[in-house]
């Protein structure tokens, strides 16, 4: 195995380590897949749910150290709330001497923009009422109807919804200042709200920095696994040139 690279997943607000399960197909042979999870959901349902931002890095790190083979090279790969929390991990990685050769982020425009933290601050979506944060939920997407209109499956979900967008509300921007080593590669649907902002993530690195948009939402990578699969394998590779 150690000729291959090591992906490591970090999942969006209310995922699992089953969510990347749709790209498996998609990944060559060549790629260590490996999905985490934050506590509370999938394999680790029974532990109790994390509220705070920096205990969810510290969680994320301690995973990849745990897993990770230094003779292996490795790329971190978060869409939305991954992507917020892969930044920070990022660092801690690069902290301890160990780089990946990229990180890619999806479906989220970056930190410190201006008008998407004064939205955050008004819109508290953590606190809101069950009928309100439907109504939310609904508007991002990615939550199916099932869900939102079967009361058990609702109350199964809504705790971890809300936990996770606690940890990214009570703490907006602590990511000020963070500048990794690593590339980043960062994706966007073309009918996100924030997607003009995309070009936000080079202030977060010292390296190469490229992006792209891809036709949908913000849960555009289900419709284009293809071309994410292509892109984990290409960015896993520290010869290739972003």
């Amino acid at each position: 195995m150690a000729n291959k690279t090591q992906c490591f997943l970090l999942h969006f607000a209310g995922g699992s380590c089953y969510s990347f399960d749709f790209l498996k197909k998609h990944i060559h042979f060549n790629i260590e897949f490996i999905p985490l999870e934050l506590p509370g959901r999938g394999k680790r349902s029974t532990q109790l749910l994390i509220t705070d931002k920096k205990k969810a890095i510290d969680d994320y790190f301690q995973q990849i150290r745990t897993k990770r083979n230094r003779y292996q090279d490795y790329l971190v790969f978060g869409h939305s709330m991954g992507a917020t929390l892969g930044l920070s991990v990022v660092k801690k990685m690069e902290a301890i001497g160990d780089i990946p050769s990229c990180l890619m982020v999806s479906g989220n425009s970056g930190p410190g923009i201006a008008e998407v933290q004064a939205e955050i601050k008004a819109n508290q979506r953590h606190a809101m009422s069950d009928e309100g944060f439907k109504n939310e939920l609904k508007e991002i997407g990615g939550v199916s109807d099932e869900v939102l209109e079967n009361d058990e499956l609702y109350e199964f979900y809504s705790p971890i919804l809300r936990a996770d967008f606690q940890l990214l509300e009570t703490d907006n921007f602590s990511e000020k200042g963070i500048q990794i080593k690593a590339p980043i590669y960062g994706l966007m649907g073309t009918e996100e709200k924030y997607k003009v902002h995309i070009e936000n993530w080079k202030n977060f690195t010292r390296a190469s920095y490229h992006s792209e948009t891809l036709d949908g939402g913000h849960f555009f990578i289900y419709d284009h696994a293809q071309r994410v699969g292509q892109l984990i394998e290409k960015l896993s590779q520290r010869s290739f040139a972003l």
